[in-house]
């Protein structure tokens, strides 16, 4: 008997209920739907601190993320990120880019690095080690088409990808949010939402 996948969430929207919770979201009952096991962490509920870029987390060699000296929730999310299966990394677009909620969390991935004193730059722990589904979820004010090539939302939410050691197999940039204060998401955005969650168990 197969083990049910486990697909971890990671939302940076600061909007209770905004189009960014929706899509996601809707990846996730469409993945409960196939029986994944399934948890939507948003970052606006997490306590997570500022990374001090002291790097000593990035002293510590081997493939497993370095330790933290902050004692906060980054902890506990590192478990979870290390405990699934595949990941869905989400944030609408503020100021051309991810919020500063997700921006926080991604700065605190630097775990994921080794970067000894004296060396001219990080090596990923996870770079040689077998890739994990990843589906990056953006919003935006502007078309969606124009928010994908012009903001630079889902390249941050790729590198945060990269970084935890998942390759990106899908996305979904939803659009024209600002046009309502209690936005739905769009059919379209929905049929999306099931194309891509069965990635996510191959």
């Amino acid at each position: 008997m197969n083990e049910r996948k486990k697909i971890l969430a990671i939302n940076g929207s600061y909007r209770d209920g905004g189009v960014t919770d929706l899509a996601v979201e809707e990846v996730l009952d469409y993945l409960r739907s196939l029986d994944a096991d399934v948890e939507h962490i948003k970052l606006r509920d997490h306590p997570i601190e500022f990374c001090m870029n002291c790097r000593q987390c990035m002293q510590q060699p081997g493939d497993a993320p370095g330790q933290c000296v902050l004692n906060d929730g980054m902890a506990e999310l590192v478990e979870k990120i290390e405990a699934a299966d595949a990941y869905v990394f989400a944030a609408p677009t503020n100021f051309s880019s991810v919020t500063a909620l997700f921006k926080r969390f991604a700065e605190r991935l630097s775990v994921y690095g080794y970067w000894p004193w004296g060396k001219a730059a990080p090596v990923f722990r996870r770079a040689k080690m077998p890739k994990k589904p990843a589906v990056i979820v953006s919003s935006c004010a502007a078309p969606g088409l124009l928010g994908r090539l012009t903001y630079v939302t889902n390249k941050s939410l790729r590198i945060s990808a990269k970084t935890v050691g998942a390759r990106v197999v899908g996305s979904m940039v939803t659009g024209l949010i600002s046009q309502e204060p209690r936005p739905e998401l769009p059919k379209r955005a929905r049929l999306r939402a099931k194309v891509l969650a069965p990635r996510l168990l191959a």
